[in-house]
């Protein structure tokens, strides 16, 4: 069972008889769905619907809750945070010494984790992320580390869980580019959270434009942050690279567009083949009459 340490994770408490109301009215999680033992992605965003600050977020005992984001905007989400907070009965206090890590299986031999899972003997956390993959568990304390970080970008890009920083800029993206949609990270069924109307427009209409793709190449690919053209025009950028795969999130509609019409898919004049996620419901754009297709690439 391969564990790596997250040395960039900051951990923030939110506690108080009022911690669920106040959290349910500001992030875009629906904490009614939020189970003992599993963390779930969560975003605040913007009134315009754009991510401000992305974590996850776990229940932490009666009315308390932790959320775990990156170390350098920690400090930001607090007192994002504690703007809202306003007469709300919470406290929000980031903790001083924070250790993050994470394990998983080595093969997918569970088909799926169920998600009312409780906390193992270790304390550990289910990341929903990976439901249906390697039983992917947090740990928030001590724990060993017999990896390293290559290890965990791997993961991540094969399951496509995409994270602030390393694939896209805090600010300049949706909850549906960053497959929130898709895995838990948004609930559609709650009340009121800032920029609910903006998400649940794009949800019912159907107008999520750019995604997570699965990039794979033939050989090693570039960078992160290198441009993704479909013949010649910019479709996104990559953002985690894992030797041959990465993580891309593109303008769907240009990437089927340029398949359609035999143009080649190219990162830093690499070729790429592009999929989306086993685990995902979406698809690209389609024709009337036409089939839809989870793979694309040059």
């Amino acid at each position: 069972m391969p564990t790596v340490q997250l040395t960039d994770r900051a951990l923030i408490d939110v506690a108080g008889p009022e911690a669920e109301h106040f959290l349910q009215n500001l992030i875009t999680t629906d904490l009614d769905r939020l189970a003992p033992g599993e963390v779930r992605p969560a975003a605040l965003l913007s009134p315009q619907g754009k991510i401000l600050f992305d974590f996850l977020v776990s229940r932490h005992g009666p009315d308390s809750f932790l959320l775990e984001c990156r170390a350098d905007i920690a400090d930001d989400l607090v007192r994002r945070l504690t703007l809202y907070k306003l007469r709300a009965k919470v406290t929000i206090s980031k903790r001083d010494q924070a250790l993050v890590s994470v394990s998983w299986e080595d093969d997918s031999g569970r088909s799926q984790i169920d998600s009312t899972a409780s906390r193992d003997d270790s304390g550990a956390l289910i990341d929903i992320r990976f439901a249906t993959a390697a039983s992917v568990r947090r740990h928030h304390g001590p724990f060993s580390p017999s990896a390293g970080l290559e290890a965990w970008d791997a993961l991540r890009v094969k399951h496509a869980a995409a994270e602030s920083g390393a694939d896209y800029a805090l600010g300049d993206a949706f909850p549906h580019d960053v497959l929130l949609d898709q895995n838990g990270g948004v609930g559609f069924a709650k009340g009121c959270y800032v920029g609910q109307e903006v998400v649940s427009r794009m949800q019912h209409r159907g107008t999520a434009r750019r995604r997570v793709l699965i990039a794979e190449a033939d050989v090693s690919l570039p960078a992160a942050g290198t441009e993704v053209l479909v013949s010649g025009r910019p479709a996104g950028a990559l953002g985690t690279v894992a030797g041959r795969q990465a993580l891309a999130i593109l303008r769907i509609d240009r990437v089927k567009d340029g398949v359609d019409a035999g143009e080649p898919i190219t990162a830093g004049g690499v070729p790429i083949r592009l999929a989306i996620p086993a685990w995902a419901t979406f698809t690209f754009p389609t024709a009337p009459g036409e089939s839809a297709s989870g793979t694309e690439g040059a």
